[in-house]
């Protein structure tokens, strides 16, 4: 029950009123830590509870009577606009009670109105590190009283190219006492490196490894023959499949462009989202997802990221993601809050030796899946290391300069001509081209 940890009764209130009765795991391990005033370096999946995680805390301490704003208490920086929407709506639900304020500030608004807002001095203000840098160059923001910084999907901002914009603003509060950072994922050598700049002493809380995240989602392989062949079998299951939504993943925007065509021909409803769509196009493709007026959307990784949708169900990666932490992400977009979910993964002859990679990292095995009605003749390789790779064709050991070795066993040589030439060219007598060797004519048939 959330009536154990110690929070505003205005807080609890706004609790039962929305329903929550039994707390998450992430939200059990963290709440007691985060109103302790801790650094907190959290992992968990997308969908787990982890935005209740923080904002709880942070509006307890905030929580007072009604008074004259005169500076920044909070930050909340994601790496997407929707994202950002989806926190400004949690904290403004579970602060219903309350006399705090929150602001947004993400790119494809007015700037002006943004200004404006930001004049109002907003108790919490939540938002995208671009534009968010926008408004602090402009002179509009003040983060210097900042006391509580919060960086959800890190992993994300950092792959998403935004590791100086980040630490440009971390730096902007200097007087913060608190710094909670939320991924996802473990990620890589950049994630570790924030965490060692940002926090201070934090308490580390892995609430799911790898191999136990989207647990309500099944995850399986289709091998297919070439891409035609995939394109086949991504039509029969969206028109045999059962889903309420669904996207389907690729690695190029070519390839995206190509499949929504396709669909579209086919009458399908579908929009599709690369990185050369504009904000507007975003703001439509996903509206008319969440409306339900598109069912099934065509996307790159970097046009997916922070998609939160209710009744995505059906994930299909026509491209295998190129790491395990990318799969992770994109298989997170189904399964979410408990319910179930399907993530398909299509597998040609050179995806293979990436997707048992993949199953390694998450130390999983992808259930196998045949659909008779478009089966191929690929069904996987024939041998496979105890990695799961398939094993490859030795390539024959080349010397120093290049040249093949020859056979361990040795030939009998045979002893050259004094007159014999070298090779079966001669140089010309101008010293320029090659003259080829003439060789003697087959004799003619009879």
């Amino acid at each position: 029950m959330f009536s154990q940890f110690a929070l505003h009764e205005r807080l609890l209130k706004a609790v039962a009123e929305l329903k929550f009765v039994e707390p998450t795991p992430v939200q059990a391990a963290a709440i007691p830590l985060a109103l302790q005033g801790r650094d907190l370096r959290v992992t968990a999946q997308t969908g787990s509870g982890k935005t209740a995680a923080f904002i709880l805390p942070i509006l307890h301490r905030l929580i007072g009577p009604a008074k004259v704003r005169v500076s920044i208490k909070t930050l909340i920086l994601l790496p997407t606009r929707e994202l950002a929407q989806q926190t400004l709506k949690e904290v403004e639900r579970f602060s219903q009670f309350t006399f705090i304020k929150s602001g947004l500030i993400t790119g494809g608004e007015d700037f002006k109105v943004q200004a404006a807002m930001l004049r109002k001095v907003p108790d919490i203000l939540i938002g995208t590190p671009g534009r968010m840098l926008e408004q602090l160059n402009a002179g509009n923001l003040d983060l210097k009283e900042v006391e509580v910084l919060v960086l959800d999907e890190a992993d994300r901002m950092l792959d998403m190219g935004f590791a100086e914009d980040v630490q440009r603003l971390v730096d902007e509060c200097p007087n913060r006492q608190q710094t909670m950072l939320f991924s996802a994922t473990t990620g890589g050598s950049g994630l570790r490196e924030m965490v060692a700049k940002v926090l201070n002493n934090p308490e580390h809380l892995q609430l799911n490894s790898v191999s136990q995240l989207n647990e309500t989602t099944r995850q399986q392989i289709i091998t297919a023959d070439h891409n035609q062949h995939k394109e086949q079998i991504v039509n029969w299951l969206l028109a045999n499949e059962t889903y309420q939504k669904a996207i389907v993943f690729t690695n190029t925007r070519a390839m995206a462009d190509r499949i929504y065509g396709r669909l579209v021909a086919q009458d399908y409803k579908a929009f599709v989202l690369h990185g050369e769509k504009d904000q507007k196009d975003r703001k439509l493709a996903i509206d008319r997802l969440k409306q339900g007026g598109v069912k099934i959307l065509v996307a790159t990784d970097v046009a997916a990221r922070g998609l939160d949708v209710d009744g995505l169900d059906l994930v299909i990666n026509f491209d295998m993601p190129r790491s395990g932490d990318e799969y992770v992400h994109r298989i997170g977009r189904t399964g979410r809050a408990g319910n179930d979910g399907l993530a398909i993964s299509l597998i040609c002859h050179g995806d293979w030796n990436l997707m048992s990679s993949i199953e390694r990292y998450l130390k999983q095995s992808f259930e196998r899946r045949t659909i008779k009605e478009v089966k191929g003749t690929y069904s996987g390789p024939k041998k496979v290391k105890a990695s799961g790779k398939a094993v490859g064709v030795k390539k024959k050991k080349t010397d120093a300069k290049g040249d093949k070795k020859k056979s361990v066993a040795k030939t009998p040589t045979k002893r050259k001509s004094a007159n014999r030439p070298k090779s079966d060219s001669l140089v010309s007598q101008d010293g320029m081209a090659p003259l080829k060797r003439r060789k003697p004519e087959a004799p003619a048939a009879e």
